[in-house]
């Protein structure tokens, strides 16, 4: 099977009868060719299935109108808040989205970097896989002064700049007020320590324990990759512990959700054994029941300052950024499941 001849501009030129020039400025909707001539050159494209081509047109303004988006999981609320915020951005700026997920692996993301610089991406934004420990794949971008950006999970460095919460703080305020529900044996559940979110978070519960006098325990904290079966594993493990937690405080609310389902499943009375609380305000905070205590986390208005930052680098064609972090403020919300008092 033969594939069928592309359509050029000499093509449309050919059947209309005119010069390539006015047909190249016709289809670039230049003023200076007649209304009649315009419209008569757009229909015949048209109809021989003319496409323009956007890949040599952008190697002569070095501009390819689209942004590149590497982010852990698409299946993600979350993540799909920050992508609908980018996007809300994008389509009134103009520019296209080439979104790619690195299904937490760092293989993946290294391919993904290749694949929005071979197809000359404006500008990148990234929240980084659990794997990454390095951020050397995105060197190329900085070498062509193409800007990147890292939203939510974030590398700290001097050399791009971050969009992401005060992980540390929200932490801290969720894990007091568990404590002002008189709970004394606090268990947390993260992800990969690698990240600095879960890291941050870690380092803000520990904090607050330690400022009310409260012990760490080694054997309440549970590391793991943050979905509902992962939860429901910590359940089991919990269930089998000599002293159960009073309280379990899980960096995501899938996690969470799924081990206080298990919890329940057993008999176990949510709050009245074990408060709960999670991170993300989820919907599935308000589905499930009781209703998960949580930290809105503004996934949107993530998306919306990464792009516009984004977009406005790349207009004063500059890759540094003045400032090294922007921070959004997050929102402690409680519900039943961790109201004890």
């Amino acid at each position: 099977m033969t594939s069928e001849k592309e359509v050029t501009i000499n093509d449309i030129a050919a059947k209309l009868g005119i010069s390539i020039a006015t047909v190249s400025r016709a289809l670039n909707d230049d003023t200076a060719v007649r209304p009649n001539t315009k419209k008569k050159i757009l229909e015949m494209a048209e109809s021989l299935n003319y496409r323009t081509n956007n890949f040599a047109k952008s190697l002569r303004v070095k501009q390819t109108k689209t942004i590149g988006v590497i982010i852990p999981k698409i299946n993600s609320h979350f993540m799909s808040s920050v992508i609908s915020g980018i996007e809300s951005i994008t389509t009134i700026e103009g520019y296209g989205l080439i979104i790619s997920q690195s299904a937490e692996s760092i293989e993946n993301e290294i391919r993904n970097t290749k694949t929005m610089f071979s197809n000359r991406v404006d500008g990148l934004l990234v929240s980084l896989s659990y794997e990454t420990a390095n951020i050397h794949h995105f060197e190329p971008f900085r070498k062509k002064n193409t800007p990147v950006i890292f939203f939510d999970r974030t590398f700290e460095t001097n050399d791009y700049l971050n969009i992401q919460i005060d992980n540390r703080k929200a932490a801290y305020k969720l894990t007091e007020h568990l404590i002002q529900q008189n709970c004394k044996r606090i268990a947390h559940i993260t992800g990969a320590l690698k990240r600095d979110v879960y890291n941050e978070r870690l380092i803000g519960f520990k904090a607050a324990l330690k400022d009310h006098k409260l012990k760490f325990h080694e054997e309440y904290l549970f590391s793991n990759k943050l979905n509902m079966d992962e939860g429901a594993e910590v359940a089991r493990k919990i269930l089998r512990l000599k002293q159960m937690p009073d309280a379990i405080f899980g960096a995501n609310d899938d996690c969470t959700v799924g081990c206080l389902l298990e919890l329940k499943k057993a008999g176990v009375k949510i709050p009245e054994d074990i408060a709960m609380a999670g991170f993300n305000n989820d919907p599935i905070t308000k589905v499930v029941e009781p209703n998960l205590t949580t930290v809105n986390y503004p996934g949107f208005d993530m998306g919306v300052i990464s792009a516009r930052t984004l977009i406005n680098s790349i207009k004063e064609k500059k890759a540094s950024f003045q400032e090294n972090s922007i921070i959004l403020n997050t929102e402690l919300i409680i519900r039943e499941s961790s109201r004890k008092t």
